[in-house]
């Protein structure tokens, strides 16, 4: 049930309180770039809707059925890797691999190019993390590009390299979109090992030649059928072509459209294909519509299902900004602890949103399909379509977002 105390606090409580904090003055840097996911939209347009069969958007799970656990052939102290990541990882209590990392990451050491199909929430990031690091703390003159879809993502990849190469001399810079680009390039300028980050805003540091590509002998695209529906794929494209012939290359993505499969056998070098990938949609999270008569009732109909018991952390999806921004308001006003992200927000303020939200000071967030991917999340009980996604894929992504490790999920869809 939800602490309905907040109403007393109304919008200056979640998320009055945190767009009236950043309303006070422009971002120094916000000229440089808008948001990634706002310019992949508004270059390429909206993508077409496509009729989704209602039935996909129901699954009653059997709790007498138990899928099938891959087996696992390596523990971490298996893989060669140096004292002090050996260190990090047990400070962060590794100690069984995922699939993804088991049959990956002696690949990767080897040297090996790697297409790795596989989920988000699989431990992915890790698997190509620590072999790099491992190679960049044996030859310094390593360098190593990662490039993700979206901030969030490329700032949780930024997180876990931390925590990784802790007290290993090992740099990193992160390079998105709707942060102080001076800043960015006064770290760059330092050469840092690893370099993280989206694609328009690597494009532009690569343009003022703030960055050369042919320096990084290293490259990840993570999420790269993301990259193709949002518009990046030319981009990505225009930054391989300047890397050097000879490099180590990784590629992630959860499916392969022949166009990926296309540019993929352009630049990867005999690449081991590594595919844990077992089903769209994991087994334990449970799928139902919610059916309403009209927009009217729509609401209410929202506002029940967030005060049933059990509704303890729920990421909310809606199309448009300016619906986000209304239900947000609304939810605010109805006395639930929420906020909000999507594309047109500050960095800061979409930083503020997931700190919240991570952190259990708000229980609700309301999003875009920009929160779709990469949000790891911990403890998401339900993920509600408020509305109907415009294809199955950002249905199978968004959905993703709960029944994370294992835990029950719930996903529910509001069709007319």
């Amino acid at each position: 049930m939800q602490n309905r105390s907040f109403a007393s606090r109304g919008r200056n409580a979640a998320f009055g309180r945190s767009r009236n904090r950043w309303s006070r003055g422009p971002s120094s840097g916000r000229s440089f770039s808008s948001s990634d996911f706002h310019r992949s939209r508004s270059r390429f347009g909206k993508s077409s809707k496509e009729r989704i069969d209602i039935s996909k958007f129901i699954k009653k799970v059997n709790h007498n059925i138990h899928p099938e656990s891959v087996k696992i052939t390596n523990s971490f102290l298996d893989f060669s890797f140096n004292n002090a990541i050996k260190e990090n990882l047990k400070k962060r209590n590794y100690l069984v691999p995922t699939p993804i990392q088991d049959q990956s990451i002696n690949y990767i050491l080897s040297g090996r190019d790697i297409i790795g199909l596989a989920n988000t929430g699989t431990g992915k990031t890790a698997a190509f993390l620590l072999p790099f690091i491992e190679k960049v703390y044996k030859d310094r003159t390593q360098r190593v590009l990662i490039v993700a879809p979206t901030r969030e993502l490329a700032m949780q990849i930024e997180n876990e390299f931390r925590e990784f190469s802790f007290n290993m001399k090992i740099y990193s810079t992160l390079c998105v979109g709707g942060s102080n680009m001076y800043q960015q390039i006064k770290h760059l300028r330092r050469n840092p090992h690893f370099v993280i980050g989206t694609p328009g805003r690597l494009k532009d540091m690569g343009k003022r030649r703030i960055i050369d590509f042919g320096t990084f002998a290293n490259v990840v695209v993570d999420e790269f059928d993301r990259m193709l529906d949002m518009g990046f794929i030319e981009d990505i494209t225009e930054m391989l072509n300047q890397l050097p012939p000879v490099r180590q290359s990784l590629f992630f993505s959860a499916t392969m459209p022949p166009k990926i499969s296309y540019i993929i056998s352009r630049f990867a070098n005999n690449p081991v294909t590594v595919q844990v990938k077992t089903s769209e949609i994991a087994e334990n999270v449970e799928r139902d519509v919610i059916r309403v008569q009209n927009a009217s009732t729509k609401f209410a109909q929202l506002c029940k299902l967030l005060c049933n018991t059990g509704v303890n952390k729920s990421l909310i999806f809606v199309e448009t900004k300016r619906e986000v921004e209304k239900i947000t308001v609304d939810l605010a006003k109805n006395g639930f602890k929420v906020n909000s992200i999507h594309g047109d927000k500050r960095q800061y303020q979409r930083q503020d949103a997931l700190y919240q939200f991570k952190t259990n000071m708000v229980n609700i967030l309301v999003a875009t399909d920009v929160a779709a991917r990469g949000l790891d999340i911990k403890d998401i009980t339900h993920v509600i379509n408020y509305t109907v996604p415009q294809n199955y894929d950002a249905y199978i992504h968004r959905v993703g977002r709960t029944g994370r490790e294992g835990k029950k999920g719930f996903a529910y869809t509001f069709v007319e």
